[in-house]
């Protein structure tokens, strides 16, 4: 089988591999898809040198068939389509005691933390799966990941139907955030200043804005009818988002920081006071995102199709990378059982 792996210096190397038969308690999966995301990124950029062992097998946005069963695994069989939540806890940490497993303080998050699925067969533990169900392709079900954290983001920001959401950044996550909660029956209006990814996003019928054209906080204000957005999201990372999203927010609104920032940005505190606003992070997902993710995709409330932007053999990885890098791209898949274009 090839696997694909980061070896530093901004490097992914494909090799032959001999498979693995899966330990006990393990399931043995042959890998369809796997979605490559910001997260991937940071790897192949270095950001996540100390945390990453290598050479390291990367992936985790993925979906595939039960090629082998471990000892003592019973509830699957050979064959069976699945995608893998990949959160692995501990359940002894203070959080996991207190019913947060998903935020482990000693979290290993398969695929990043342990191998991943940029591999043909992929061994992991049973009860990390998630069964597909018969009618979403496999092509599709490799957004599950995604979508669960869209689905999450959403959940935790309590959006009702009816409110008002801004999403600042209309890249994928903000996308996929944007289509889960205008279908919870949420008014949406996403700030993303790429021409690109805008008309995409208009295509999907979302509302959006250019902030580069005109100043957001205005136009909210209008939109809303001088109230402000009941929910903010910030996926962009950028910290002129984090000003924006103060300034949008209405009195006792919520700002729910879904976006990865690895240095400090400043925040209008005085905004945070003056109008009692919420901040919330939103980190990864929980079970029953996973589950409902499944079910949008399935039901096409999530447009799969139209959110893919290339499809890229695992033999040719580090197109996916470069894709993905230029910024023109919403999701990119490597198909890991085809050789070549």
């Amino acid at each position: 089988m090839l696997t694909a792996a980061y070896v530093g210096d901004r490097t992914i190397e494909v090799a032959e591999a001999d498979p693995v038969p899966p330990a006990p308690g393990e399931v043995q999966v042959e890998v369809a898809y796997v979605g490559i995301c910001g997260t991937d990124l940071h790897i192949l950029h270095g950001a996540m040198d100390a945390r990453v062992s290598l050479p390291a097998v990367i992936g985790h946005e993925m979906s595939g068939t039960v090629a082998a069963l471990g000892a003592g695994v019973t509830g699957w069989s050979v064959g069976d389509r699945v995608t893998v939540m990949p959160l692995d806890w501990d359940g002894t940490c203070p959080a996991c005691r207190a019913g947060h497993q998903h935020v482990c303080q000693h979290l290993n998050f398969v695929g990043i933390d342990s191998p991943g699925a940029l591999q043909g067969r992929w061994n992991v533990r049973a009860d990390l799966l998630v069964p597909l169900p018969a009618g979403l392709s496999l092509q599709h079900a490799a957004l599950v990941e995604p979508v669960a954290v869209a689905v999450h983001d959403v959940r935790r920001s309590e959006l009702a139907a009816g409110d008002f959401g801004v999403v600042l950044g209309g890249g994928p996550i903000g996308a996929l955030i944007a289509l889960v909660a205008a279908d919870a029956g949420a008014q949406v209006l996403v700030s993303e200043p790429d021409a690109g990814r805008r008309a995409l996003l208009g295509g999907l019928g979302l509302r959006t804005f250019d902030p580069a054209a005109a100043d957001l906080a205005a136009h909210v204000e209008a939109w809303t009818g001088g109230a402000g957005a009941d929910v903010v999201f910030e996926v962009s990372g950028a910290a002129p988002a984090v000003a924006a999203a103060t300034a949008v927010a209405r009195v006792r609104g919520t700002i729910v920081v879904v976006a990865i920032h690895p240095n400090p940005q400043p925040v209008d505190l005085k905004q945070v006071f003056w109008r009692e606003l919420r901040i919330l992070g939103a980190r990864v997902y929980e079970r029953i995102d996973f589950e409902r993710a499944v079910e949008l995709l399935d039901a096409a409330v999530v447009p799969a199709g139209a959110l893919i932007t290339e499809v890229v053999p695992l033999a040719e990885v580090a197109d996916a990378f470069s894709t993905l890098e230029s910024g023109q791209a919403m999701k990119v898949l490597v198909t890991v059982q085809e050789q070549t274009r």
